[in-house]
């Protein structure tokens, strides 16, 4: 019964909760288009055939949620100090650059938010993802060598992925 109103309810809560941030309002009108688009767009998903997703545990979201925010907030003063800071002609200078990193999931929901969390954060740019080989290609504003990136990417991001989803 359940299944049939809502076939996707991650999915309907998220957007109930998206639409009444964007339209900043708890006022009838808004809570009745949050609870349209909150029933409505599953519906059209499900006609996409597009898989459900399949959490396996939900309190891993909150932990990588805010491992995610702490991350952006640091790039984001990390950056800034790139951009502002004027570089002298004897200062070490900064490298950008690409990096490959092997991953072992391959749940396109995880890799669908692990692009969004590499996206988001600034400095970094997810370039390319090989699904035959499972390689990400990524770029790095400031690769330092003592950085170990594959380290970041895969102990901080892929494996709450995996426990989420896989």
């Amino acid at each position: 019964m359940i299944k049939a109103v809502l076939p996707h309810p991650f999915l309907s809560v998220a957007l109930f909760g998206a639409s009444l941030l964007l339209s900043a309002s708890a006022a009838p009108p808004a809570l009745a288009l949050a609870a349209l688009a909150a029933l409505a767009t599953p519906h059209i998903m499900r006609a996409l055939d597009v898989e459900p997703v399949r959490v396996k545990k939900p309190l891993v979201i909150l932990e990588l949620a805010l491992l995610v925010a702490r991350d952006v907030v640091r790039s984001n003063w990390e950056v800034a100090r790139i951009v502002l800071k004027r570089e002298r002609a004897g200062d070490a200078k900064r490298v950008a650059g690409f990096v490959h990193i092997p991953l072992q999931m391959r749940n396109r929901h995880a890799l669908g938010i692990l692009a969004v969390i590499i996206t988001s954060t600034p400095g970094t740019i997810w370039v390319e993802y090989e699904e035959a080989s499972g390689v990400l290609l990524l770029h790095i504003l400031n690769l330092r060598p003592e950085d170990d990136w594959a380290g970041v990417i895969k102990g901080r991001y892929e494996r709450r992925l995996m426990e989420i989803f896989e």
